[in-house]
């Protein structure tokens, strides 16, 4: 039997196999449909009727033989801050590649799908549990326009996996244009194996940075331009409360993109300490670390990229991080307050509202959302707002600071609030939302609230009546909501 994707030999076969590993899947047992993202789907180019038995198989990993064998690549990384000199994809194979209607070229990537010669001992295994996590984070980061892997399908199995507790197997095919990571650059660096460091750098640059190769020094252009997205990047996740989680440096992206899908979370009552990861007990990962930590992983792909490049000139790339950071960061946060002007003390009362809603442990996402509902000459305190605050006094006074910058530029209320209601989500994937996915689909084989939450994700911004409790504040009982790195 053999599928009918439209998958090609990746590009990245066409590196030496120091690079990877060809390895053959290990097949679920009775796997079946969990979801399907069809808009993507058609975004691929797949015909109406691909959900076949044999695609069923390929892209569970359960095929007898593949047209092409599947590989692992390998890797290493800085992980909570200490080198671990091999890692690689334990649980994650690069199917193939396809090229969309648009002419985007797209890497298939199974991940789940069985042991890897860099699983060490783990069992190349995902559960379901993370499986939907994963599918669902990808698509509500890439309805709110954040640089992210794509998730194409869910695929479930009876399958037992052992975790902190015995669940069962899934295997999630996700989609990017390159999974290449800082940590593929580190792992040749530290072995000492500088060719391979050249050779991947030409390969990226050929594939993903073409404008570098016109530069003066090409390999400086390419740390630029990485530095660049990544300072995006987490300036988009600073702006909607996104915290990852696992911030190691195999979890950063060569192209600036959302990846590796783990302890995730959006901020609800916010912190600027907040963090989604049980394990990250001295916060490293924190949602106001974030910005650091992504300019530190950055400090690690310069030093792997010393062999082809000046240590000065990369440090001075690296220094530019935080210019880039800060002005992508201030203009995402003055949209948020449908702000049009840049003028001094913009920074402070962006700020002041930050403090003083983790004072009170304000929710992000509904403070941002309703703000839109201020005018700049009224007084009163608008209702969604007001129900927002315990003691509404003291966010009166920040208000009053924020009305008088709003007429400082003549702003027309109705038109800023039409700006911020297309900048400012009503509907995040909070944590709550996915315990609930997920408990039905593992208790219930209710997928319902799967494809619920994917659709409303998908269009964040707009208000629905029939999804008004996917943007209701969270229960209490979502404060207990603890996550780890297992999946």
């Amino acid at each position: 039997m053999s599928h009918s994707l439209p998958l090609t030999i990746p590009d990245f076969a066409s590196l030496p196999p120091v690079f990877y590993a060809a390895t053959q899947p290990t097949p679920l047992q009775q796997p079946h449909w969990l979801a399907v993202n069809r808009p993507l789907a058609t975004e691929l180019g797949l015909p109406a009727h691909w959900q076949t038995e044999a695609n069923l198989l390929a892209l569970s990993g359960s095929l007898a033989t593949y047209p092409h064998s599947p590989l692992a690549t390998v890797y290493s990384g800085h992980q909570f801050g200490v080198y671990v000199p091999q890692l690689g994809d334990g649980r994650a194979l690069l199917l193939g590649q396809s090229t969309s209607p648009d002419g985007r070229r797209w890497e298939w990537q199974l991940k789940g799908a069985g042991k890897t010669p860099f699983s060490r001992f783990a069992d190349g295994r995902a559960v379901l549990r993370s499986s939907i996590r994963e599918y669902l984070g990808c698509e509500a980061l890439h309805g709110l326009g954040i640089a992210t892997t794509r998730a194409l399908a869910l695929i479930g199995s009876p399958d037992p996996v052992y975790r902190e507790q015995p669940e069962t197997a899934a295997v999630l095919t996700r989609l990017a244009p390159s999974f290449i990571r800082f940590g593929h650059f580190e792992y040749f660096y530290h072995r000492g194996d500088h060719h391979a460091v050249r050779t991947l750098a030409d390969f990226v640059i050929r594939h993903h940075y073409p404008h570098c190769a016109d530069a003066a020094q090409p390999y400086l252009a390419l740390f630029a331009a990485i530095s660049h997205a990544s300072a995006e990047l987490v300036a988009d996740w600073q702006s909607v409360g996104f915290t990852h989680g696992v911030l190691n440096s195999d979890n950063m992206s060569i192209l600036g993109l959302t990846i590796d899908y783990g302890p995730f979370g959006f901020i609800d009552g916010f912190s600027h300490h907040h963090t989604p990861n049980h394990s990250d007990s001295h916060g490293r990962y924190a949602y106001r670390q974030q910005p650091y930590i992504v300019q530190w992983n950055l400090s690690c792909l310069g030093s792997a990229l010393l062999p082809l490049a000046a240590e000065a000139d990369l440090v001075a790339v690296l220094d530019q991080f935080v210019t880039h950071y800060e002005t992508a960061w201030l203009t995402r946060m003055r949209a948020k307050l449908g702000l049009l002007q840049t003028r001094d003390g913009d920074r402070e009362l962006i700020e002041a509202l930050l403090d003083l809603m983790q004072q009170e442990r304000i929710d992000f996402t509904l403070l941002f959302r309703h703000l839109a509902d201020v005018l700049s000459d009224e007084p009163a305190l608008p209702p969604m707002l007001a129900s927002l605050w315990p003691y509404p006094p003291l966010f009166e006074r920040w208000l009053a600071r924020y009305r008088q910058r709003l007429r400082a530029e003549h702003s027309d209320d109705a038109a800023r609030r039409t700006r911020m209601n297309r900048t400012n989500p009503l509907y995040v994937l909070r944590n709550h939302l996915l315990e609930q996915a997920i408990a039905a689909a593992r208790d219930q084989g209710d997928i319902t609230l799967i494809e619920r939450l994917r659709q409303r994700m998908a269009q964040p911004f707009e208000h629905s009546d029939t999804d008004a409790d996917l943007a209701a504040l969270p229960p209490a009982w979502a404060a207990d909501i603890c996550l780890s790195c297992s999946s």
